[in-house]
């Protein structure tokens, strides 16, 4: 029973072993969705695993093992565009249909996050496009800003927080 691992199986888990939490920083870096981070990091490994034929030894693993990590997000980002370009008008309007049929209190409350994010002075709302909107990481938002990345995050929270404070006012106020 102790030899049922083939040496092959036993070198890949090793490399991958040591590789794997360098990647699943790669990953981290660049996909934002956790369940998709957690199945982008499956594919890799299985990738790495079924592929490690390929590799050579006489080369380092972890850049190896990054190569097949860019692949598989290549492989994700297509996959990822096939499925937003499939809504259609009518995918589009029941989407809408289900916003329209939200509870009374969340719908009025996304009308006044819509009003607390006007109240944002001009820095603030252009925080909140550039991590919200345009989907960017506070990392990417300190370099655009040439601000410090603690600077940004710490701008962020105070964001949420005023926002939040913004809304449960207004939902006090309005008696919802």
């Amino acid at each position: 029973m102790d030899n049922m691992i083939d040496e092959r199986t036993r070198k890949v888990t090793r490399l991958w072993t040591q590789a794997q939490p360098k990647v699943s920083a790669f990953v981290t870096a660049v996909v934002r969705d956790f369940s998709d981070r957690d199945d982008l990091l499956q594919d890799i490994a299985v990738a790495v695993f079924e592929s490690f034929d390929t590799y050579d030894p006489e080369r380092p693993f972890l850049q190896w093992a990054m190569g097949v990590a860019r692949n598989q997000f290549r492989t994700y980002l297509r996959r990822r565009q096939k499925e937003q370009a499939i809504f259609d008008s009518d995918t589009v309007k029941a989407i809408e249909a289900a916003f329209a049929q939200l509870p009374k209190r969340e719908a009025i409350e996304l009308d006044f996050l819509k009003a607390c994010l006007e109240k944002l002075d001009g820095k603030g709302r252009q925080l909140c496009e550039m991590r919200y909107q345009k989907d960017l990481k506070p990392a990417a938002i300190s370099e655009a800003l040439q601000l410090p990345g603690t600077a940004v995050r710490k701008a962020l929270q105070r964001i949420r927080e005023q926002l939040r404070s913004c809304i449960e006012l207004k939902a006090s106020t309005e008696r919802i």
